[in-house]
């Protein structure tokens, strides 16, 4: 064990500086080689009412959205109003004051657009008084409008990108008039509807059908899509599919899993809240809610899943429970995966609102060992309440979004980040 630690404390050591903080990497590609600082940046701003609920870096300015109305700078010396979104710079932490769109509703969603945009989606109904219903692209130099765009009829939940794509995942039926349930493909550029993409999630589990989960592998060739459904494309697939985005057209995969057949408390609609892939797109992370279900089941639980696995019911490669907590965001880095929500312990598959037998404590923030599914020794902590709706991996570190306002024991007001580039220890892979 002790030559084991060693060797990967010089490994990691190697390559910090060099990879962890190298040239950005495309979108979707970001990988760390370590654990990221468990002290919080002091320089991002303070966001003094609300929720965050995404974040999206695009040229070098960070962008948050979410329900919220005033942002604060970092020193405290400034507070500004801001309607839903805003961003800061991500080198000095600095609120961007071009950056200052009125959006009239909640941002559920955000992605990189191409030519330094931003793509934007929620429940809202306007950006500055002009019709964006659900959906909007915005310019990052000044926040206004580029051009038209499309429009959903009911709430837009996620939103992934890749190329000249953009995919919508939400509540509604129609996307820029034409039929769509759930899950569209777009134009990025304009909005134009991609009727050649035609999957169809159907049969919600429980009222209105809705698509609140999006990821794209780093190539772009694979969709993971979460949500309310039981079936997409007619096949049996519950809570979560994979499209082949990368053929044409674009097809249901034949990865399939039963993980998420079962039911958790019977008020949630889904119990399924986030996706990420590795940077290498050879896996991929899923996060739930859902309550106390038990040491086999999938409520309140992340979730490791090989991206090739064949067959029709695949198994979860490993699958850590928090004992009764809800998990929102997840982010996957090669060095750990990222997960947060308004846990109390990981390693907890016999916790009922309790510390079971192993249970570890990490409050409302944890990092897992990508290959066992092991909490790390990483453990800044965090204040609970609602907990952790967006985690965003960039080459700079991992930005976290939420509803309250302790961080790292710090006072970080709604937004931080935990730099990139600290050495791998034998405490911070939790070892002895």
């Amino acid at each position: 064990m002790l030559r084991l630690r060693s060797l990967i404390v010089i490994s990691a050591a190697a390559f910090v500086g060099a990879a962890a903080l190298a040239l950005p990497a495309p979108a979707g590609e970001v990988k760390h080689s370590a654990v990221v600082s468990d002290n919080p940046a002091d320089h991002t701003p303070h966001i003094l009412d609300g929720q965050v609920k995404a974040i999206a870096v695009v040229a070098g300015r960070v962008i948050v959205g979410g329900e919220f109305s005033e942002v604060e700078e970092a020193a405290g010396d400034d507070t500004l109003d801001r309607s839903n979104i805003f961003a800061f710079d991500e080198d000095t932490g600095r609120i961007d004051r071009n950056f200052a769109p009125t959006v009239d509703g909640t941002v559920d969603a955000l992605a990189p657009g191409p030519d330094g945009t931003v793509m934007v989606g929620g429940s809202f109904r306007a950006v500055d008084g002009s019709d964006a219903a659900g959906l909007a692209r915005l310019r990052v130099s000044d926040g206004t409008p580029a051009g038209s765009f499309a429009a959903a009829n009911g709430p837009v939940r996620a939103l992934a990108a890749h190329g000249g794509s953009l995919y919508v995942g939400g509540r509604f039926s129609r996307v820029n008039g034409v039929s769509r349930s759930g899950l569209a493909r777009l134009d990025a550029n304009d909005g134009s509807v991609d009727r050649g993409f035609r999957i169809r999630p159907g049969e919600s589990r429980k009222g209105a059908l809705r698509v609140i989960a999006l990821a794209l592998s780093p190539d772009g060739s694979r969709l993971a899509i979460g949500g309310t459904f039981t079936r997409v494309d007619g096949k049996p697939r519950p809570q979560l599919a994979l499209v082949d985005t990368g053929s044409s057209p674009a097809r249901l995969a034949g990865w399939a899993t039963r993980a998420y057949a079962d039911r958790c408390l019977p008020a949630f609609e889904t119990y399924l809240r986030d996706i990420d892939f590795s940077p290498d797109g050879s896996y991929f992370a899923v996060v739930t809610t859902g309550g106390p279900g038990g040491p086999r089941r999938t409520c309140d639980s992340a979730a490791r899943f090989e991206t090739g696995t064949p067959g029709g019911d695949v198994r979860p490669t490993w699958v850590n429970r928090t004992g009764g907590d809800s998990l929102y965001a997840v982010a996957a880095t090669g060095a750990a995966v990222y997960v947060g929500g308004h846990q109390r312990w990981m390693d907890n598959p016999q916790g009922r609102d309790s510390a079971g037998p192993g249970a570890v404590s990490r409050p409302g923030i944890a990092a897992l060992d990508p290959r066992t599914g092991k909490a790390l020794g990483w453990n800044p902590t965090k204040s609970r309440g609602r907990g952790v709706e967006a985690l965003v991996a960039s080459p700079r570190g991992l930005y976290v979004g939420s509803d309250t306002d302790r961080l790292g024991g710090e006072y970080h007001a709604r937004i931080g980040m935990f730099a990139a580039g600290q050495r791998l220890t034998g405490s911070l892979l939790g070892l002895p």
